[in-house]
Parts: structure tokens; sequence; C-alpha cells
């Protein structure tokens, strides 16, 4: 969908992007005309007050701008909620990042109850607005932190979160690598390219890619998600991380036909591809590389332990018996369970567009959720 075709936004929408969009342009001025891509999606999605994340607007559901896992299906969680106990040992917690709605929050702590597993729960969540509303949804049976403690032991999860992350855009041509950046032109926001440097040349530099017919590559490489695992893993002491997410190994990210990027925007549940549309009124995300990942894990000592479609996962972790003991007689629960259970496990839906990898430490392998179809050799 081009933007021009988009819902406009209402006045007070309309202003707050109008103030946000103004502060990035005075910063891109201060840089001396640029900025990078991942400078400018961090300010669009996470400026205090004004950032899609952080300015307080429903974003989730069917009255926001998509709809995810949690929210579409409680069996999501119910599913996943299998894998969580299996890797609990006594004494351990889960920390989710990102927690969005609470919603996974929500239906994981009743279901590990009724398998018999009632662990302290903690979220990280670096957005007030959102931590209030799982504050009313969840009251006192979890915790919030400002960051992850200095040492863990249990389960993290990250369920569509490092997709939201910054990235930089590169662009990969005959003439050298470039790092794709953020201008102002004739008052408006606009691709500028520079020669890449420092980490994000380093990073290109190892990835093969085969420039198109128009002699160019671009894509995005996350080395915000990079970090993280580093850094959540270096703190885990014994566990795993669980990251639910779209994304793909790397030679299918950087694949030829994948040669425009993965860059993605949503907008009323509309998709478009320009992130210049409205800051701080959409979201932008972009696929993660799940091989960058996995070496990311390794370099503080993790295993991956497995990697799999978000479909054969929730199979394996028993979400078509979940259904199955639904009433299909009760048509109003039944046929939405069933509906939203297809779309969960649909290859064209987001039962392959999601993959789910696990990171560990002191844990054995193999795992429910990858007992069959795991793909750690793609990695």
């Amino acid at each position: 969908m081009r933007p021009s075709e988009l819902p406009a936004p209402d006045a007070d929408a309309a202003a707050a992007s109008a103030r946000l969009s103004a502060r990035i342009a005075r910063e891109i001025a201060r840089a001396g005309g640029w900025i990078s891509f991942a400078r400018y999606m961090a300010r669009a999605l996470y400026e205090p007050g004004l950032g899609y994340y952080a300015a307080g607007a429903v974003r989730f559901g069917a009255g926001g701008d998509f709809v995810t896992a949690p929210e579409l299906s409680p069996l999501f969680a119910r599913a996943l909620a299998r894998q969580v106990a299996e890797l609990l040992a006594p004494g351990e917690a889960v920390l989710e990042f990102g927690a969005g709605s609470g919603a996974l929050a929500e239906t994981l702590l009743e279901e590990l109850a009724r398998l018999g597993r009632r662990p302290a729960y903690a979220i990280v969540e670096t957005s007030a607005a959102l931590r209030a509303r799982q504050r009313a949804r969840l009251g006192e049976r979890v915790r919030w932190l400002a960051r992850p403690p200095a040492r863990f032991r249990g389960v993290v999860i990250a369920n569509e979160v490092l997709d939201a992350m910054p990235v930089h855009a590169l662009a990969w041509t005959a003439a050298g690598i470039f790092e794709r950046g953020v201008t102002v032109r004739a008052g408006r926001f606009a691709w500028a390219e520079r020669p890449a440097e420092g980490e994000p040349l380093a990073a290109a530099r190892a990835i093969d890619v085969e420039l198109s017919s128009s002699g160019r590559y671009e894509s995005e490489i996350g080395l915000a998600a990079r970090a993280w695992v580093r850094a959540v893993g270096a703190r885990l002491e014994r566990g795993a991380i669980l990251v639910l997410d779209y994304g793909f190994p790397a030679r299918e990210y950087y694949h030829p036909q994948r040669s425009t990027g993965t860059l993605l925007c949503y907008y009323r549940h509309r998709v478009h591809d320009d992130p210049f549309h409205s800051p701080g009124l959409q979201d932008i995300t972009a696929h993660l590389d799940f091989s960058a990942l996995a070496r990311a894990g390794r370099d503080v000592g993790l295993e991956a332990l497995g990697y799999a479609s978000q479909a054969q996962f929730l199979v394996n972790c028993g979400i078509a018996e979940l259904l199955a003991a639904e009433d299909p007689a009760d048509a109003r629960r039944y046929l939405p369970a069933a509906a939203a259970v297809q779309k969960l496990l649909s290859p064209a839906e987001m039962g392959e567009l999601v993959k789910v990898l696990a990171l560990g430490r002191g844990v054995a392998a193999p795992l429910l959720g990858f007992a069959r179809g795991d793909r750690s050799h793609a990695l």
C-alpha cells in the first residue's frame, strides 16, 4: 500500500507526529545533515512521550495497528507454557521483554499454574505507557524492571520484540558499501547514503550478497538485536532465551531475491514500506537474521538449543491437542479459536514467517518445541 492511501491521522496525532519530526530534524541539522537510519528508527519508535511505543496509544489488537500471536489466541501462550514448564528448574523465574498488552504474561501464568508451576514473573518494559497498561491487566502477579537483572536463572521470553529494535540500513554496490541514512530534503525526511564505516561496515563486509541487475543490493543489519542477545545471554546463569519473531537464517535473509531488504511499516492494519510517513504514529520493523543471533549467543557461551518455524514449534508443544479439547458444539467459542490456530500455523500466515530460536546455558536438548522439525543446521 502506498502511504498516500493510508487513513489520515486525527489532528492531535498529526500534531504529535509533527513535534517528533521537528525534534529529529533538529538532530539531523546538528549532525551536519545526516543521521543513521538506526538512530532515526530509535527516535521514531522510542522518543519519550512521542515515539510509537512511548506515546500511550493503543497499538495491539483490532483497535491498533497489528495483532500479535498472544492477542490472536490464548492457545498460543498455553502451548508456549509447555515449553517454558519443561525448561524451568525449581526456584527459577520467567523474564519477559516487551510484554505489549500483557496478554502473553496473563495466559502463561494461568497455564503454568495448571501445569503445577508458579514461577516468579518479571517484565522488562521501556515504555511507561505500556507498563501502566500491563499493570492494570496483571496487577500484583508480576513485577516490572527497568533493566534485566545482573544474574538470572530461568526462561527469558522475547515475543515479537527484537524486530522493533533499530537496524542499520546498508547498500552494497559495485563502488563499495554505503550506509543508508536519513536527511531532510525539501522539508521532508529522505534517504541519503554515505560510505559505511565502523561496526556497520565490518558487519556488512562479513555478508556475501549478490548484486541485482541494477548493480546494488539493499538490506538491514540488526546490531542492536545482536547486542541484546549478548547482554542478556551474559546474565543468564542457567536456563534459556526464547526468541519468537519474523526472520530467516542468513542465507535466506540475504538471498538474491530479497535485494530491497525487509523493512516494513504498520499503520492501522495496513502494511507499507515508507518509514518516513507520520513518524511516531506507525510501527517500523525489520526481520531478524537468526544466524547472527545464534552467533551472538555463542559469543557469550550460549548453545543453540533449537530453531524452527512457529507452526512446527506450536505443534510440538501441543496446540492441536489444546484446540481439540475445545467443544466444537460451542460454535461461538470454537470457530474463532480454530480460525486463530489456522493463522498461527498456516505457512502463508504466521506459521512459516515467524521462527522460534532457543539459546541456553546448562540445558539439555532436545527440547519439546524442537522435538520434530528442528532447523538448527540452517543457522
